[in-house]
């Protein structure tokens, strides 16, 4: 159990065993300890331990308040440092009050401590632990070194998440046997990329993310990020005709270039369509050039030899050309969702709610081709028409009937015109029934 006063000494405790061990580096600290000691793209020893440092590590407002209680507790009021008075005895309060699995989520005390435990093993803990960098801290570090003033306009066309910052997860997901599956050789080939490169296997790591929007490629791709601890980069290709671009073609090479400097890390593509599009069009050379680059640049880049799993994703596959789709060793397909994966997506998105006689199977039944994007405007729908009764204890009847609005909101959506909707002269309701629509929401922002 943690309580703030061990939070604090455990904190103090590894700053000094991380210190006097020279032989520990970055690897050793927890991410929240890394990120207050690193500056200027390094862990300086020794490590200052000042309240201000303690509170941003533990996120305990007023640390020396939560330890000054302790014998071997002291606090220079001039520096603001608060230290140990008897390191020996601060141990041994620790290690009466901490745990095997405390220990094996901080590697450096896991060093110092392995023999007092039989389940803490240093090597282990040091696995396990999130690697440098995966952090914001180093993330941030490469960048400022990367770009200046100059290349400003080039973080217009990438955007790059830490895992830390990225809170969907595979468990919040429900896929298919096939998404499964590639995601599990995906993650193999990560864990055996020594073996792939020793037997000549190095095409491999490419995928390419087809289907509908709203149907989870977007999340899928960055929980990949979130399970294995890799940065994420992002990249909408129909940024590189932005006007603020200027050299599109030296931008997507920086792109790579980056992807490559963080590595290993996973860099998404979201609207590939996009390169057939500008190929088979009469865009500007320039942009033209640019798609070129991208494409030699894909296939320049490998798992295998950079460690940077690339993934492409469209909501149009009817618009690659072949040698878009010859760049992806797998393809991945991202289908409206079933009923019964209605019915599992539900049931995710749920879990947190109070719903009474609460029927997903009824709610699936009553969505035919609704994406979990959809799903989850449905279900906010539903909490926000029981906020407005003062009720946050939904039933089965606001589900259904925040169907009916969805519907009703969708055709209004997909009319061809204002006119249509207004119910100008001349127009018929006929004119509105296209039979088809295609949703704009962004399915990376929903836990589809």
């Amino acid at each position: 159990m943690s309580t703030p006063e061990l939070d604090v000494v455990e904190f103090l405790l590894t700053a000094h065993l991380y210190t006097k061990h020279r032989d520990l580096d970055e690897r050793d600290l927890p991410p929240q300890y890394r990120r207050v000691f690193w500056t200027d793209g390094e862990v300086e020893r020794p490590l200052a331990t000042t309240n201000s440092s303690a509170a941003a590590a533990t996120g305990i407002d007023r640390p020396w308040d939560a330890v000054k209680g302790l014998m071997f507790t002291d606090r220079d009021d001039f520096s603001g440092t608060i230290d140990f008075t008897d390191e020996g005895m601060a141990e041994q309060w620790y290690l009466d009050r901490t745990s095997p699995e405390r220990l094996m989520e901080n590697p450096t005390l896991a060093y110092a401590f392995e023999s007092e435990f039989d389940d803490v093993e240093y090597e282990r803990a040091r696995t396990s632990n999130r690697p440098i960098h995966a952090d914001r801290v180093w993330i941030d570090g490469l960048l400022d070194e990367m770009f200046d003033e100059d290349d400003e306009e080039m973080l217009d066309l990438v955007e790059i998440r830490a895992p830390e910052e990225i809170e969907i997860t595979l468990d919040n997901l429900v896929l298919t046997e096939d998404q499964e599956g590639e995601i599990d050789k995906v993650m193999k080939a990560i864990e055996h990329r020594d073996y792939l490169a020793e037997i000549g296997l190095r095409e491999i790591g490419k995928l390419l993310f087809v289907g509908p929007p709203g149907t989870g490629k977007t999340s899928v791709a960055r929980a990949l990020a979130h399970q294995l601890e890799l940065p994420f980069v992002e990249v909408k290709l129909s940024m590189i005709t932005s006007q603020y671009l200027g050299e599109t073609a030296k931008n997507v090479d920086k792109t790579f270039e980056v992807a490559k400097r963080l590595s290993p890390c996973i860099l998404f593509m979201d609207e590939f369509d996009f390169v057939a599009k500008t190929r088979s069009s009469d865009e500007h050379a320039a942009i033209k050039r640019a798609v070129n680059t991208l494409l030699k640049s894909i296939d320049e880049v490998s798992l295998i030899q950079d460690e940077v799993l690339l993934i492409g994703a469209t909501n149009h596959p009817n618009q690659l050309d072949a040698a878009a789709w010859r760049r992806f060793d797998e393809i991945v397909n991202f289908p409206k969702p079933d009923s019964s994966m209605r019915s599992d997506i539900l049931r995710v998105v749920t879990r947190r709610m109070d719903i009474e006689g609460f029927d997903p199977h009824e709610v699936a039944d009553a969505t035919e081709g609704l994406t979990g994007s959809d799903l989850r405007l449905v279900l906010r729908e539903a909490v926000l028409d029981a906020l407005t009764e003062e009720r946050t204890t939904l039933t089965q009847d606001d589900l259904l009937r925040a169907v009916e609005g969805f519907e009703e909101r969708d055709n209004l959506k997909n009319m061809e015109d204002f006119d249509n909707w207004r119910g100008s002269p001349g127009s018929s309701s006929s004119d509105d029934e296209d039979g088809g629509h295609d949703h704009d929401d962004h399915d990376h922002s929903h836990d589809d």
